[in-house]
């Protein structure tokens, strides 16, 4: 049976924890669906396309790396695409706590999905897409949180978030 994981998130942005625990999870699985949640209700940082685009441009040289998009649960989209892992990267017990209530809750629905948490490198623990994007809106230099491919200021226009 192919192992098949799914690595969702927002991504507004990816990190370097993100691309962290992407890269270090490769030789687990045999496809990584790199899987970005889109909430019509929520106003991203990033368009969703230039999301797409970024993590693409990050792993463009990695075959067993797919970039998507959905809505909805993320239990549908890992059936959907035959996706038998859910891949979480912990930074801190909080965030323990809150993806083992998600966890459990996705087994519930389907017990054949397994979700695996790798815990982030400590130099990346408190990095937060969250915490870049203040960073961001206030014209301040995210260069070392983000992966080297990635030049933020060719995707938006940081005058518009002040």
């Amino acid at each position: 049976m192919k192992k098949t994981a799914l690595f969702p998130g927002s991504f507004d942005p990816f990190t370097i924890g993100h691309e962290s625990v992407v890269k270090r999870a490769l030789p687990l699985f045999d496809k990584i669906i790199v899987a970005i949640g889109y909430n019509s209700a929520k106003k991203g940082f990033l368009t969703l396309e230039n999301r797409i685009k970024i993590i693409k441009n990050i792993f463009a040289d990695e075959p067993k790396i797919r970039v998507d998009s959905y809505s909805g649960l993320t239990i549908d989209f890992c059936k959907l695409n035959n996706a038998n892992f859910i891949l979480r990267g912990l930074r801190t017990a909080t965030d323990f706590e809150y993806e083992k209530a998600i966890a459990q809750m996705n087994n519930f629905i389907k017990s054949e999905i397994e979700t695996i948490f790798l815990l982030t490198e400590a130099a990346h623990t408190p990095i937060s897409s969250s915490i870049v994007r203040e960073i961001l809106r206030y014209g301040g230099d995210v260069s070392q949180f983000l992966p080297k491919v990635i030049d933020i200021n060719q995707y938006f226009d940081s005058k518009k978030f002040k």
